[in-house]
């Protein structure tokens, strides 16, 4: 089936007795055994399953092309996960420019027992120099935020074939509806489903998704039964409902996103643009190749600093001036002020989540906030 289809039916696990077309909500934290001891409901305990989450994670691991997935509490989680999966004194390459609530993980949650080296991963010529006897994962973020850049898939993960290594991929810029890791060489994918996924900024979530059932995966699926960071059947519910317009949003979000980043592009007020689906951006060309459309997430530079930059994000009527993305109302932020005194982005950078309002309407808000 196509991933349209997919996204509408594989998260309908099972028929009710009441024939519901849209599955329920199973809120029961605990489930029946049988005579013989088993359960023949296939579910014991809601922490290690419900059949909500099931549904979730069936579908999310048909769209990423993958063979299982993990569903979490939140995005942050579902990376945690992975780090806390490696042996202690494990070394990880991670990208310079790796989402900020990662990059603070590794630099202090994990500090203790994990190695890390921040490489600009776009230079994949330069990878093998950071590669040592310990490291295990290769964590890359494609497109990045908040700078748009880009990762080759298949470039990093035949390096990381070539050293027994495992690739991770953050797509949560993406979508399962523009990129897929795993056709491309990673074997584990990663999203926050509170983005796209979720696409009404009204549930949190996170999901690791497998290329293959492994040592590896066994602990990951081990943590989170065991560790119980998981989504509430009511949030499983939503995001699989989300899922089944999936498709359909990103066709907007891209439109818009393109509307937009080329509207800014020619705007005086305006230094620099960074979206993928601009034919001047430096990863351009595999961006064409690894994405079927570029999402609706870009960044702008605006003329001067951090006070210029505030100065328009107040001035928005229509965008909401709040953090995160994906979801079908706009957004906008100055970055740097979110992600506090030591971050790298720069100052008079604004990102912007392109909702499914009319374009027209969108960018007239813009023009009047940066007059």
């Amino acid at each position: 089936m196509k991933p349209e289809t997919l996204a509408i039916h594989a998260g309908n696990l099972y028929e009710t007795n009441t024939k519901d077309v849209t599955a329920p909500i199973n809120l029961s934290t605990t489930f029946l055994r049988d005579e013989n001891g088993g359960y023949s409901g296939g579910h014991m305990y809601s922490r290690v399953s419900n059949p909500n989450r099931t549904a979730l994670e069936k579908v999310l691991a048909e769209l990423e092309k993958g063979v299982d997935a993990c569903a979490f509490s939140s995005g942050n989680t579902a990376g945690m996960t992975l780090f806390q999966a490696l042996k202690p004194g494990s070394h990880i390459i991670a990208p310079d420019d790796m989402y900020w609530g990662f990059k603070k993980q590794l630099q202090t949650i994990f500090a203790d027992t994990l190695e890390i080296d921040f490489v600009d991963l776009t230079d994949t010529d330069n990878l093998h120099n950071f590669i040592k006897k310990n490291t295990v994962l290769i964590w890359i973020e494609t497109p990045s935020n908040p700078l748009l850049k880009i990762t080759d898939i298949s470039a990093v993960a035949k390096i990381a074939k070539q050293h027994g290594l495992t690739l991770a991929c953050d797509s949560t810029f993406a979508s399962p509806s523009l990129q897929n890791p795993i056709a491309l060489g990673a074997d584990i994918v990663m999203h926050s489903s509170t983005k796209y996924i979720g696409g009404h900024s009204d549930v949190l979530g996170g999901v690791l998704v497998t290329a293959a059932h492994n040592e590896l995966w066994e602990k990951i699926r081990n943590i989170q039964q065991i560790g119980g960071a998981v989504p509430s059947p009511f949030d499983c519910f939503l995001l699989v409902r989300s899922i089944k317009t999936l498709s359909y949003r990103m066709q907007g979000h891209s439109s818009n996103g393109m509307a937009l980043a080329k509207y800014l592009d020619q705007h005086p007020a305006v230094d620099a643009v960074y979206y993928p689906g601009l034919s001047q951006h430096p990863q351009h060309e595999i961006a064409k190749k690894q994405m079927s459309s570029f999402g609706g997430v870009l960044s702008i530079l605006v003329k001067g600093g951090a006070e210029d930059a505030v100065r328009v994000v107040n001035k928005v009527k229509l965008f909401a001036q709040a953090t995160s993305l994906g979801g079908v109302e706009s957004l906008i932020e100055h970055r740097a002020s979110v992600e506090g005194p030591d971050t790298k982005t720069p100052q008079n950078l604004i990102r912007i989540s392109a909702g499914l309002e009319h374009i027209d309407d969108l960018i007239a808000d813009l023009d009047q906030a940066l007059s």
